[in-house]
């Protein structure tokens, strides 16, 4: 419909006129919603739920629940919000209406007071609106007019005063001297100014080097400071592999040197350049300022005396312009006036139901189940898609390089730090027979005996390497078989824990030529010998020299070596480590270890 003139309805803004507080006050007063306990909350009894819901609130808060009085309406325009239903049909123009209520008649007479209602503000607020505009519009013409005529007369007076004659032409080639010789004089300005501010940067700053990065320097100079940076940052990763007296270092320090003095140089022939070219700016500013001035004392009284008349008359003409609009929406206000009302019409007024309508509680219930489901469902999905961690057998069968060697249970923690459950006094069923397991895997790839030597590591610390070690050697020992075990990780080995040696030294010691080899080697009452990290304050390398002179004195005794190494990320001496064992045995944690680790330390290895 038309609200009386060519602007269509918007059919959001009438929604929300039907659903304003104006209309709700009315409707409930006229059917008396407020008399019906059904919407109004203090006629009801207060069931079993509120008042333990009372309760608690109470107990909570220190304050008293205030009782709702009888005459408060908000909780009643509340009820009457939640049963009313306004929604647009699809696309069209129709609006619908509906409401919610235990009395069939109640539910019709609702949506037909409402439409009534609405269409009595309508008419009202447009009539209102008009009358409003009107006085408003005809008190702006009014002060237009005066305003239009003191413009004109101040422009006549002005031409019959001063007796002007307009020449267009030489006002035209004045004014657009002064404006060339003005722009000239802007950008001589602006460059001056950048100039001035590159120089004292430069020459403030300590480093002229460092400060030329700030500024716009010539393609040589940034490509000089690129190289500088280049050659820092070498210089920074070959600090980190060698030390300061490296000669590589050295000599990539005074290289620097000369790229840093041969860059200062060049910034410094950079500011000479700068300089002259200020000198020039100068020279060119003062022959600009002259010209600039020249022109304004040539403008003539006659050329001043034309600009004022052409401003009084584009003032005239700006005045009239306004009025002619304020005239021309008068006139639109007064056909409005004489137009009907909005066009809107009831297509079906509400009739009573004859039938309950809405769904069950059943229904809800069916939906929030089958949506529950459906969310866990993708939930469960999307965390399988972006898990990036070992969780099958066939994961590591697809690794190059690897052949799985078994699965070993979690163990327990309270299991793992009680050593009579780890030295035999204690049967751990699956542990055990995963252990076992493991020690098969070794003789089959190994041609049916166990390697002399046996390197045991992982991508991480915390994923078991120390455990299957250690439970390793107790088997073998279990068995009659000789075995030496070595806590290789000299910087966060903590095997000692496990086996209390009581030795103050040990591989560290070694490494570092503080102990003999075998001052360091602890005989267990359970057939293992055990070589513990020793001091890791000592912060020493592992050599092959000294794994090779352990292994030889192990093959010598009749012993099966095994080394509990550092994890392979975080030492490069497990690489050395690994490249004398005969076999290295990599422990990947479930659900733990991501797949890219696994593939990035057998890579290394």
């Amino acid at each position: 419909g038309d609200a009386g003139g060519d602007a269509p309805l918007n059919v959001t803004s009438e929604t929300e006129r039907l659903l304003s507080r104006s209309v709700a006050e009315r409707v409930i007063g006229d059917l008396r919603l407020d008399e019906r306990p059904e919407f109004n909350p203090a006629l009801r009894q207060a069931s079993v739920v509120d008042e333990i819901r009372a309760t608690l609130r109470g107990l909570v808060s220190s304050d008293k629940p205030s009782q709702p009085a009888g005459d408060n309406v908000e909780p009643v325009i509340q009820a009457y919000y939640k049963a009313l239903s306004v929604w647009r049909d699809g696309q069209s123009d129709v609006v619908q209406i509906g409401f919610t209520a235990g009395d069939p008649e109640l539910a019709a007479a609702v949506p037909n007071r409402l439409i009534s209602i609405y269409l009595e503000e309508r008419k009202d607020s447009i009539r209102a609106s008009l009358d409003t505009a009107q006085a408003w519009i005809g008190q702006r013409i009014a002060e237009q007019q005066d305003r239009a005529k003191a413009a004109r007369d101040a422009a006549d007076t002005y031409q019959q005063t001063m007796g002007v004659v307009q020449n267009d032409d030489d006002q035209s080639e004045q004014i657009k001297a002064i404006v060339e010789l003005s722009d000239r004089q802007t950008k001589i300005g602006q460059s001056r100014a950048d100039i001035k501010d590159a120089i004292a940067a430069l020459e403030a700053a300590d480093d002229p080097s460092l400060a030329a990065q700030t500024k716009s320097v010539p393609d040589s100079i940034g490509v000089m400071q690129a190289d500088l940076r280049t050659q820092q940052q070498d210089l920074a990763r070959l600090l980190d592999i060698y030390g300061t007296d490296a000669p590589a270092v050295v000599d990539l320090r005074a290289k620097i040197d000369r790229s840093r003095a041969d860059l200062s140089t060049a910034v410094d022939r950079y500011l000479q350049s700068m300089r002259a070219r200020l000198t020039a700016l100068d020279d060119e500013d003062r022959t600009v300022r002259s010209a600039l001035t020249a022109a304004y004392e040539q403008r003539s009284r006659s050329f001043l005396a034309q600009t004022e008349l052409t401003r009084l008359q584009r003032i005239a003409d700006k005045e009239q312009t306004a009025l002619d609009k304020l005239e021309e929406q008068r006139r639109g206000l007064v056909g409005q006036a004489m137009l009907p009302g909005a066009e809107l019409e009831v297509l079906s007024p509400a009739a009573v139901p004859l039938t309950p309508q809405g769904r069950s509680r059943l229904f809800y219930l069916i939906g929030a189940f089958f949506a529950s489901i459906s969310v866990a469902v993708t939930a469960a999905f999307v965390v399988e898609m972006m898990d990036r961690t070992v969780r099958s057998f066939d994961q590591i069968t697809g690794m190059a390089r690897i052949v799985p060697a078994g699965f070993v249970p979690h163990l327990r923690r309270k299991d793992r730090r009680d050593p009579s459950r780890l030295f035999g006094q204690t049967q751990i069923g699956m542990f055990d027979e995963a252990i076992r397991t493991i020690m098969i895997s070794l003789k089959q790839t190994n041609g049916g005996k166990l390697p002399n030597s046996i390197a045991v590591t992982s991508a991480h610390s915390g994923e078991g390497k120390s455990l299957v070690a250690g439970s390793l050697a107790i088997e073998l020992a279990a068995n009659g078989t000789p075995v030496l075990l070595v806590d290789s990780d000299i910087r966060r080995g903590h095997l000692d824990t496990l086996f209390r040696s009581g030795l103050t030294q040990g591989l560290n010691e070694f490494l570092s030529g503080q102990a003999a080899l075998e001052d360091i080697v602890h005989h267990h009452p359970s057939g293992i010998d055990f070589i513990p990290a020793g001091n890791p304050g000592l912060q020493r390398r592992i050599r092959s020299a000294d794994l090779a002179e352990i292994i030889e004195m192990a093959r010598a005794r009749g012993q099966i070596v095994i080394f509990d190494s550092a994890p392979v990320l975080a030492s490069a001496d497990t690489m050395h480590l690994t490249a004398l064992a005969e076999r290295t045995l990599m422990v990947v944690q479930w659900a733990k270890t991501s797949r890219r680790a696994a593939e990035f330390c057998l890579q290394q290895l």
